[in-house]
């Protein structure tokens, strides 16, 4: 049986460039990065120049640009040290980031007394952009704004530069989930004055286990992993080169080839929303908003209890598609992100997240509405 993988938004497949690149590090390059001797210190230059081939990507200094080991690393360290070393006094967020976020944002309520304020979600499941204005202005506390770019469950867009701009009028700190996003758009940081953004090798075709974050010069951060200098002290721990080349690569990949793939992408998504509105009248499409061109949050009109044998139903006949994010599969729950802007009934009916690839084909998505049709 072959297998039909509709879930990019979870993972993606990694390019044979990448692995390709990473084997001729394993062989080659086993050296400890922080050795003194020259096997190290070619080690050690395989990761500065991945570091300035990122770093060039979004227009800022290599030094601005920190390897952590995945998107949920990044998160909680800039959420932790931002409260504990730069003096944050309250968070502006909402209810439908990702739970590492959101969790790390419970910790440091309980931990430090920090005040959080979550903004409202219109029904579009965008923001409400007055609100966040109104709160800005009204208040002097030392404040973090931390929303995602990209919503991974339903593909809202977060207008960056709007609200970059509302947090450096008002002197906020602006932190950026960007985990779904890099890779799939330019992002101009030194265009659009956002604090911290994180990425995850991944989610552009890299490997697991390898991510970055970006600290703008002006915010010292301190470590969340102690132990050791790697990082300019910020981040102890042996470096591994390979999977920091994988990610450089795949991200050089992702960047040189995106206007071709993300043309294609637009095309598939368009293609699985005209099938699924002349195959399943009623079928709606969750957030409504400015959605983002990969994401397709589909709101079938099925009887609830079709729900929870769909998803296996789907899975026998080789399709991955999710309900929603892949750190919440196991939970039976509505999701977190639905529920905040759903109505109760819909909330019942069965959700799919279709997340689309740049190998992914209009046959692919005939066989996935064709099995639906059986459900």
């Amino acid at each position: 049986m072959s297998q039909i993988y509709l879930d990019n938004a979870a993972t993606t497949s990694v390019r044979p460039e990448v692995v390709e690149e990473m084997i001729k590090v394993l062989t080659h390059d086993f050296g400890n990065p922080s050795s003194t001797y020259s096997i190290g210190r070619h080690s050690k230059a395989l990761i500065e120049n991945a570091r300035k081939s990122i770093a060039k990507h979004f227009k800022v200094s290599a030094s601005e640009i920190i390897f952590t080991s995945c998107g949920t690393e990044g998160n909680n360290w800039i959420i932790r040290s931002a409260v504990r070393d730069l003096g944050i006094k309250r968070i502006i967020t909402t209810k439908i980031e990702h739970h590492c976020t959101l969790y790390a944002v419970q910790q440091m309520e309980k931990e430090y007394g920090v005040e959080v304020v979550y903004l409202s979600i219109l029904p579009n499941s965008e923001i409400d952009y007055d609100q966040l204005e109104n709160l800005l202005n009204e208040s002097e506390i030392p404040t973090l704004v931390s929303l995602m770019h990209v919503n991974n469950e339903v593909g809202t867009v977060l207008d960056l530069d709007r609200v970059a701009a509302m947090c450096q009028k008002n002197n906020a700190l602006f932190h950026s989930d960007t985990v779904q996003s890099v890779g799939k758009i330019e992002i101009d940081l030194e265009k659009t004055p956002v604090d911290f953004i994180v990425a995850s090798a991944h989610k552009f075709h890299g490997p697991k286990g390898a991510g970055f974050t970006f600290v703008r010069k002006k915010n010292a951060l301190k470590p969340l992993i102690v132990g050791g200098e790697q990082e300019k002290g910020m981040r102890a721990g042996t470096e591994a080169p390979h999977q920091v080349v994988g990610m450089a690569k795949a991200l050089e990949l992702s960047y040189q080839h995106l206007e071709e793939d993300s043309k294609k992408i637009i095309d598939l998504r368009d293609y699985c929303k005209m099938s699924l509105e002349q195959n399943f009248p009623g079928v709606k499409f969750n957030g409504n908003g400015s959605t983002f061109y990969n994401v397709l949050n589909i709101l079938l009109p099925f009887s609830p209890e079709k729900t929870a044998m769909m998803l296996f139903h789907l899975d026998m006949k080789g399709v991955a598609v999710s309900r929603g994010s892949a750190c919440q599969s196991g939970s039976q729950k509505p999701s977190h992100v639905l529920a905040e802007f759903l109505k109760d009934e819909d909330l019942l009916k069965p959700s799919l997240r279709v997340s689309f690839g740049h190998d992914n084909s209009k046959e692919e998505i005939d066989f996935l509405i064709n099995v639906l049709k059986n459900v």
